[in-house]
């Protein structure tokens, strides 16, 4: 009876503001915080804290106020940001047990479905990524044929900007000269720089890495049922990656027409390999769509990141020609100009080797990392993190950390030289992310780095464009990249 006048004496505008009411307490209730929950920014009710940008600039302004440990909400879910070397460091090493999982992430989710060598989690991953180290090593390290071939391509780098007549962005070139790298490695092949179809695939996976930083991309992980009918960035992001995958199809089908179990060429040889060992095992995950997304890891975390240090690092040697004379002149001193650079040649090259750690350090090309998430409930800096929450550490406050560098704002080779010169590590050095989960091919990328860089320093003089000034201020992506600049190259 009672509920009966209720519902009697509520006209329709009355049940909209009831509704809404409503929906609003659900929110705040099923959104609360625990007790002793790292602190951040208030969120707005369904939405959370969608209008913070997600980059390291605006993550290193909100620390300042809350502290080296924060949370931010995206539509439902809670991130916490960790900050600093030393939070950092407890986050990735100290507890990298409860910090090992992947979240899932809507965006990344569509593309990578939690499988392959990246995204995956549990069993997956430490088959996959145990995998792809045996691989890794028994073509780089043991077969010592990588090497050869990355300084093959350093052969065709130095011909392609000798063939550039006038100023030109090496953008295309480094791309495509870094990604031969992985090409080899996973395909068993490198690509002409000419080839219109390699090409257009690296223009398209440019793009992405570029659309996944946009904030406009990232709203598809607030409201990813409703955005995925609507038009927007993150549609062209998804229309690139399946023509990418498609790519990535074509190649493993020629594979499976040759292949020979007892001689893998290379990575998808290996895999389908793999895939007739796992077939007892299919929790492993080693089937057809393991190895496309797989060889899609190897490609895109193989080429994006490296090539663009290779930018800021010509960038950089623009900017400050009195450094790039002094890598040029340990260069002639160490290896000459009769021989191409080995990679036993960094021993006896701290200089140039504390220039390329410069290099990475202040290019800072990988400011956020990758996100993680508590595989546990756990405490981090006397905050309470339940299991579930996703956590992205802020690489970038780790490279610039006052408490680690003498001149964090400053690009400075004396950050990685002792006093009698020599070459000396840094702990704060993370640039490869720290344990379980570090870089799978960070030894692929520091041997690359160094032949590259050594190469393209040996034969040429690196100068700005007349008329032209460059800006070091990088434009914000997935990953932290230069602006667009243009240069000039002078044989010596």
């Amino acid at each position: 009876m009672i509920l009966h006048l209720i519902y009697d004496s509520f006209d329709f505008k009355s049940w909209i503001i009831f509704f809404f009411v409503f929906l609003l307490v659900a929110d705040i209730i099923k959104n609360r915080n625990p007790s002793n929950f790292p602190p951040g920014p208030w969120p707005l009710p369904f939405l959370g804290t969608v209008f913070t940008q997600m980059d390291f600039k605006t993550m290193n302004k909100l620390a300042e106020v809350y502290g080296n440990i924060f949370s931010l909400r995206v539509g439902s879910e809670k991130i916490v940001i960790v900050s600093g070397h030393k939070m950092v460091k407890d986050t990735l090493i100290t507890q990298t047990d409860s910090f090992v999982e992947r979240p899932i992430v809507p965006m990344f989710q569509k593309v990578y479905k939690g499988i392959g060598l990246a995204l995956s989690n549990g069993y997956v991953w430490r088959t996959h990524r145990k995998f792809a180290g045996l691989h890794l090593r028994m073509f780089g390290e043991e077969k010592k044929s990588l090497e050869h071939k990355i300084q093959q391509e350093s052969v065709y780098l130095c011909d392609a900007f000798k063939a550039e007549k006038g100023p030109f962005n090496p953008m295309t070139i480094l791309n495509s000269a870094v990604s031969n790298n992985i090409a080899c490695l996973t395909f068993g092949q490198r690509f002409d720089y000419h080839d219109e179809c390699y090409q257009t695939i690296l223009r398209l996976d440019n793009e992405c890495i570029k659309l996944m930083g946009s904030t406009k991309t990232q709203l598809y992980n607030v409201c990813p049922r409703l955005l995925e009918y609507l038009p927007g960035p993150h549609q062209t992001m998804f229309s690139n990656y399946k023509i990418i995958i498609d790519f990535l199809r074509g190649e493993i089908s020629k594979h499976k027409e040759d292949w020979d179990p007892a001689n893998p060429r290379d990575f998808i040889d290996s895999y389908l390999t793999e895939m007739e060992k796992k077939k007892s095992d299919p929790e492993a995950g080693f089937n057809m769509e393991g190895l496309v997304i797989s060889c899609l890891d190897m490609f895109e975390a193989g080429t994006e990141t490296t090539a663009t240090t290779l930018r800021w690092g010509l960038l950089f040697m623009i900017k400050y020609p009195e450094i790039q004379k002094k890598v040029q002149e340990e260069i002639d001193r160490v290896i000459g100009q009769s021989r191409p650079p080995c990679s036993s040649d960094k021993a006896n090259m701290p200089y140039t080797d504390a220039v390329i750690h410069e290099i990475q350090r202040f290019g800072d090309v990988v400011p956020l990392g990758f996100p993680k998430k508590a595989a546990k409930d756990t405490t981090l800096g006397g905050y309470f993190i339940p299991k579930g929450t996703a956590v992205s550490t802020n690489l970038s406050s780790v490279l610039h950390d006052p408490n680690e560098w003498e001149t964090p704002d400053t690009f400075n080779p004396r950050h990685f030289l002792d006093e009698n010169g020599q070459f000396q590590k840094r702990e704060a050095f993370l640039v490869f992310s720290a344990g379980k989960r570090a870089c799978l091919g960070e030894q692929l990328a520091r041997q690359v780095l160094f032949l590259f860089f050594t190469s393209m320093l040996q034969q040429f003089t690196i100068s700005k464009c007349p008329g032209e000034e460059l800006s070091l201020e990088g434009e914000i992506w997935f990953t932290y990249a230069p602006a667009p600049y243009r240069m000039c190259v002078s044989s010596r």
